[in-house]
């Protein structure tokens, strides 16, 4: 089977419903197993290690790419939400500016982008502003949006 999704910051692939989803690529800066606080056990693992400020595929590999970067600054290095989520550099408009990027490059020409962002530090308004794409649609009644975008 083609492998036609791509998940640049798959992490624990909290929110995949088949974390083992035969078309889709996981990808992730980081590799970890550890039990948490809460006694739960927290697994990242992806397929491909890799950053999603320079992903390494092709231009135009997939139909569909998932960003949902790290969105906490202010958190400890090695706490829960650390470990769950990762974190924000001091350079984090410019990690996200360059991720939208990434992310449009392995796009293939009328590919989505599915991106997710959770303003508990950072407002989604503040992200809009410093990336060069608009989203056709999402929600943004909650702390936690989805935006979908399309390559043109």
């Amino acid at each position: 089977m083609n492998k036609v999704i791509l998940d640049v910051c798959c992490g624990s692939k909290m929110f995949w419903f088949d974390k083992n989803n035969e078309k889709t690529i996981f990808m992730d800066k980081r590799e970890l197993e550890d039990t948490l606080c809460d006694g739960r056990k927290l697994q990242i693992k992806p397929d491909v290690l890799g950053d999603f400020r320079n992903i390494p595929f092709d231009n135009n590999s997939f139909y569909l790419v998932v960003f949902d970067p790290p969105h906490l600054l202010k958190i400890g290095e090695t706490s829960y939400m650390a470990k769950k989520y990762g974190k924000l550099t001091e350079e984090w408009r410019q990690d996200i500016k360059q991720g939208f990027k990434e992310c449009m490059r392995v796009l293939k020409h009328n590919g989505v982008l599915v991106f997710k962002w959770n303003e508990q530090q950072i407002k989604l308004k503040e992200i809009l502003d410093i990336i060069d794409y608009k989203p056709l649609f999402g929600n943004r009644r909650d702390k936690t949006h989805w935006l979908v975008f399309m390559k043109d």
